[in-house]
């Protein structure tokens, strides 16, 4: 009787409290405030693109050797269904510099199919940098605004497909301190 008296005096622990994850944005920082990349994609990758900086992963850094910079843009197409990544090399970019029509390459990454997508050479595509605007005090790093006009399409490196990007638009960050 002692016993059942003990048991009945047991209550069932209380289930553990579930907090869903929150379903806040990512914060604009990861592109500063103003981050953006509009572009249509045309052939094997057909989507349009409209990031904001919430919804856009984007770094920026020197290319090796010191030749010009690298922009890279992230994000999610086809409803969250696919992840692309597109990444500008401007070989002559320089700190501080903007201007029209730096020859450029251009790399798109099907995230997690293995399929890459590239320009052949330097003359397919031009980067305009139409801002470029110091983001702290150490002055390594800045708002990078502009456009991209590709003439041809990137080839599929591991296949015989393509994209095309006839043009486009991009504001990240470029930070010339980072390896």
């Amino acid at each position: 009787m002692a016993l059942a008296l003990a048991l009945g005096a047991c209550k069932p622990a209380p289930e553990p409290e579930i907090v869903a994850p929150t379903t806040e944005a990512r914060p604009s920082r990861l592109c500063g405030d103003g981050g953006l990349l509009i572009t249509e994609l045309y052939g094997a990758v057909a989507t349009q693109i409209d990031w904001t900086a919430s919804e856009l992963e984007c770094a920026g850094m020197p290319r090796p050797n010191g030749q010009g910079a690298r922009l890279r843009f992230a994000g999610a197409v086809d409803n969250g269904e696919r992840r692309v990544a597109i990444i500008i090399a401007i070989p002559d970019l320089r700190r501080n510099e903007s201007g029209n029509e730096y020859a450029s390459n251009v790399t798109l990454i099907e995230e997690g199919s293995g399929r890459f997508f590239s320009t052949l050479d330097l003359g397919n595509c031009l980067t305009d940098i139409t801002t470029l605007d110091v983001l702290d005090a150490s002055s390594d790093r800045f708002s990078i605004g502009g456009a991209l006009y590709c003439v041809a399409p990137l080839a599929e490196v591991n296949g015989n497909s393509s994209v095309t990007i006839p043009e486009l638009q991009f504001v990240g960050l470029l930070d010339w301190s980072a390896s």
